[in-house]
């Protein structure tokens, strides 16, 4: 039996894992947040340690490292190119952990290795053509035409997160103005619930956000539950943006199905229900007659399992 470990860098918390070749099996997770003030590399390899020393594996059992990260990426060369969300730019990822472990790392996106656990464990496994899209603190996107994950001639396919929906609109994290991120992200409805509170509205998220913590997946949800009026008008709204970048892709691909995943999805129920509604409706009605909708099924785990596949 042997085994790959897969680590997930995301804008909010690293994840990694001890998955099992033959099937995908997570034996073990650790985790860390994401701290930009702090080297990411120290992060992971404190995480790869902590994983080692909590299993009973030997790690000649261990075959490889898999690495997805937010942004864009040199596959080849195993660089985090340019990844607004965890602060990090040209970092040789690759480099610094093959010399310390002396085992072959592969890195990519993380929604590509989300897109591809989905693909052979997850949602994705009875459709040939799919769009796996991810909603937390970016928004992020995985195409798949014939089983086959789409990369494009730069690598950067998929990025359903900066598609332009507004001319010269909110600046985004990556630099360009009216992305859908900008939008319609975790990020972009804190934003917006930061922002109604400051001109004077009353919110039951002042409970939760002491310290200027920020407005988690999960605090949304709660002001959803309590009926917060921000909290209903942001994720209205974020929705609406949402259900255009979905309509889009289903009028440009046609593909079988739009899975949707990520912490908002996982969280708020009713934001994804609204979604799909609202996305049936802006769709050209051909087009969406027979697309499907699904939720991504492997939750948190789908990047390390995902990153074990690369």
């Amino acid at each position: 039996m042997d085994f790959s470990i897969g680590i997930d860098i995301g804008g909010t918390k690293i994840l990694c894992g001890l998955i099992e070749n033959k099937n995908g099996q997570v034996i073990y997770t650790c985790k860390k947040k994401t701290n930009s003030s702090n080297d990411i590399c120290n992060i992971v390899i404190e995480l790869i340690e902590e994983l080692i020393s909590s299993v009973n594996v030997n790690f000649s059992k261990i075959l490889k490292i898999g690495i997805g990260a937010a942004g864009q990426i040199d596959r080849i060369n195993g660089i985090i190119l340019s990844s607004p969300n965890i602060n990090c730019s040209n970092l040789n990822i690759k480099k610094i952990l093959e010399e310390k472990y002396n085992i072959p790392i592969y890195v990519g996106n993380d929604v590509e290795t989300a897109t591809l656990a989905e693909m052979m464990y997850g949602a994705g496994k009875a459709y040939n053509n799919f769009m796996c899209v991810f909603v937390g603190t970016g928004i992020g996107g995985g195409l798949v035409i014939n089983r086959n994950l789409i990369r494009g001639v730069s690598g950067t396919a998929g990025e359903i997160g900066h598609i332009k929906i507004a001319f010269n609109g909110k600046k985004c994290g990556c630099g360009k103005n009216g992305c859908l991120e900008a939008y319609a992200s975790r990020t972009a409805i804190e934003d917006n619930i930061r922002n109604s509170i400051k001109s004077g509205q009353s919110s039951c998220i002042l409970n939760y956000i002491q310290n200027n913590k920020k407005i988690t997946s999960n605090v949304i949800k709660k002001g959803l539950e309590q009926k917060d009026k921000i909290v209903i008008s942001s994720l209205d709204k974020a929705s609406n943006y949402l259900s255009i970048g979905l309509a889009s892709v289903i009028n440009l691909i046609n593909p079988q199905c739009i899975i949707l995943g990520g912490g908002l999805i996982n969280a708020v129920d009713e934001f994804y229900k609204m979604t799909v509604e609202k996305t049936k409706c802006e769709a050209l009605n051909i087009a969406a007659k027979n697309t499907e909708f699904k939720k991504a099924m492997l939750g948190d785990c789908a990047g390390i399992i995902g990153a074990s596949l690369l």
